[in-house]
């Protein structure tokens, strides 16, 4: 079956997520990808669930509310969070719950979270999939322990990650070196692009420098068990119209892309 190219709907933002539910649609996207934030609609299954079958437009992925911007929806116990999340997912159908690694701070969170999530994941047929990060940088550039145990999954033996190109190029990772280490433990991929500086840019892939179109190929010739979501920050966008443009365009590179098969050596 062809790969699934999804829209995250954080990449509607400052829309609502029912936003991106109808501009999935109408530009053609195979499902959607739910980014848990405060929005009342992004936490309410039976809304997700209406949004879906009227557009026809399935969820196949739930972000877990785990960045620094929505530690307080669903309450500060990290795994009570995560429960719900997989919960949602379950509800909606979909395949994989996206998770960050812990905060620095949560340190007990960060002693049992590879245990954790190998137990949770006995019990559902959801895959919990831990995506890379970056390491933060501080005055003269220096790197902050923002995450823990680490932010790179190269670290750790997580089954599954999300490779998200955009942390890539913030951590000055080559994507195409890094989804080859990764291997068949990619279960889920964030499209997006970066120019190589140490922000978080979320470019639309091909206004960056990460090789996109080669990682997407490498992923197609590894049988991606799970979908593409396009997350990209289009908060810049100067119309509905404009954003719009710009979710196709990144819909077109992924389709282009996954075309094109790159062996896995």
């Amino acid at each position: 079956m062809p790969i699934q190219v999804a829209l995250s709907t954080s990449s509607v933002w400052p829309e609502s997520t029912a936003v991106a539910f109808e501009i999935a649609a109408r530009l053609g996207y195979d499902g959607i990808e739910v980014m848990v934030n405060a929005d009342p609609v992004s936490q309410d299954a039976t809304a997700l669930r209406r949004l879906a079958d009227y557009h026809q437009m399935p969820v196949v992925a739930v972000h877990s509310p785990c960045l620094l911007l929505t530690q307080r929806i669903w309450g500060t116990e990290p795994w009570a969070k995560l429960t719900r999340a997989q919960l949602l997912a379950e509800r909606l159908g979909a395949r994989t719950v996206v998770t960050h690694p812990p905060f620095a701070w949560q340190r007990g969170y960060a002693r049992q979270f590879v245990s954790g999530l190998s137990r949770m994941a006995e019990e559902t047929d959801v895959v919990f999939a831990v995506e890379n990060m970056y390491p933060q940088r501080g005055p003269l550039g220096l790197s902050i322990a923002t995450y823990a145990p680490s932010w790179s999954p190269l670290d750790f033996d997580y089954p599954h990650v999300t490779l998200d190109i955009s942390h890539a190029a913030a951590a000055g990772q080559d994507g195409l070196v890094l989804a080859r280490s990764l291997g068949d433990r990619i279960a889920h991929v964030h499209l997006a692009d970066g120019s190589g500086s140490w922000l978080d840019e979320h470019l639309v892939p091909g206004r960056g420098r990460q090789p996109c179109a080669a990682i997407l190929g490498v992923v197609a010739g590894r049988n991606l068990p799970g979908a593409v979501t396009v997350e990209v920050n289009t908060s810049k966008a100067r119309s509905h119209a404009e954003r719009a443009e710009a979710l196709a365009e990144a819909l077109r590179f992924a389709r282009a892309a996954l075309h094109t098969t790159t062996p896995t050596a």
